[in-house]
């Protein structure tokens, strides 16, 4: 089985993160979308409601789960016997950081990461954008999927 988990806090999930997990379904015979959890960090939204926006969005797919989990990424691929780690890359930022952390994933544990880049018309979003607007009172209802808008 070809299983790739999508790691991520998804504090909210994105339309940009969607992008990624859509294309990515037809790689793979299932998707983690692997929410990690760092006490040191403050989000806006719950572990609960983050869960619960992704769920929402892709009820009916079969091909995906929600799970959430602490510690180092590849220790959690070993323990649910995932093959792939899937990211997105938005822009040379993005790529020049998630190679470090590809190299190291793969020096680690073997893991190997797959890299999407991002459609162009999502690729300027992030969930910390998406967070300064709603923290504003601005509309996010054209960054984010309708299971967050409805919160």
């Amino acid at each position: 089985m070809r299983r790739a988990i999508f790691p991520g806090s998804f504090d909210p999930i994105t339309l940009g993160h969607v992008d990624i997990i859509n294309r990515a379904l037809p790689l793979f015979d299932e998707i983690i979308i692997a929410i990690g959890v760092n006490s040191d960090k403050k989000y806006m939204f719950s572990l609960e409601e983050r869960i619960q926006f992704i769920k929402e969005n892709y009820k009916g797919e079969p091909k995906i789960k929600v799970e959430t989990y602490t510690g180092l990424t590849t220790e959690y691929c070993e323990k649910v016997n995932a093959n792939f780690i899937l990211r997105g890359l938005r822009n040379p930022a993005d790529f020049e950081f998630e190679k470090a952390i590809a190299q190291t994933n793969r020096k680690l544990s073997g893991i190997e990461t797959i890299f999407l880049l991002t459609s162009a018309n999502t690729a300027f979003i992030s969930s910390s954008i998406v967070r300064d607007v709603h923290r504003h009172g601005g509309d996010i209802s054209g960054f984010v999927p309708e299971s967050v808008t409805k919160k």
